[in-house]
């Protein structure tokens, strides 16, 4: 006895095939958006902490501005002293006249390290928009992906990828800019 073939079985595994590799291209697509969210994580994490360090600098620069004032207030009173004391034709004590000059040296160490302070804020600041631009451009491609999943179209799947690309320049370049 002779099998005969159904003619629609072939069509069953090519269509089976055909859903398998769909399949297959889903989970390429949930597989990559798992890892654009882990770089997307770690770009926050260290764009958060190059922004605290931003903070921190400047309160200490603000302390030392801080600082600064009070030795121009008793730097002031000295100098006031001492125009009250000349206007009165009285002696000046000198060590009225070394405290002005001690106060002024202090204030110039004052100034040269809380502008210092104000530069590596600064800096800090400009690490933290780097790490900030990769984050929001892996969180665009990780956006982009699940409309690439809902849609299945790849061509949106690959723009996900041109994007992770870029926010990994992003992420690269934050390590330089500091």
């Amino acid at each position: 006895m002779v099998e005969t073939e159904d003619p629609t079985e072939r069509l069953k595994e090519t269509l089976e095939a055909a859903e398998e590799k769909k399949e297959r291209w889903t989970l390429h697509v949930a597989l990559t958006t798992a890892i654009i969210a882990v770089l997307a994580a770690v770009a926050g994490m260290l764009g958060n902490h190059y922004a605290n360090e931003a903070m921190l600098e400047q309160i200490k620069a603000s302390d030392q501005w801080a600082y600064y004032q009070a030795k121009s207030i008793k730097s002031e009173m000295a100098s006031g002293t001492i125009q009250v004391l000349t206007a009165m034709d009285k002696t000046i004590p000198p060590d009225i006249a070394e405290r002005k000059s001690s106060l002024e040296k202090d204030k110039a160490g004052i100034k040269t390290e809380a502008e210092a302070l104000e530069k590596k804020s600064e800096a800090h600041m400009g690490t933290h928009v780097v790490f900030s631009r990769a984050v929001t451009i892996f969180q665009i491609a990780i956006a982009i992906s699940a409309i690439a999943i809902v849609t299945r179209k790849k061509f949106m799947w690959y723009i996900s990828m041109l994007l992770t690309a870029a926010g990994c320049y992003f992420l690269i370049m934050g390590f330089f800019t500091n």
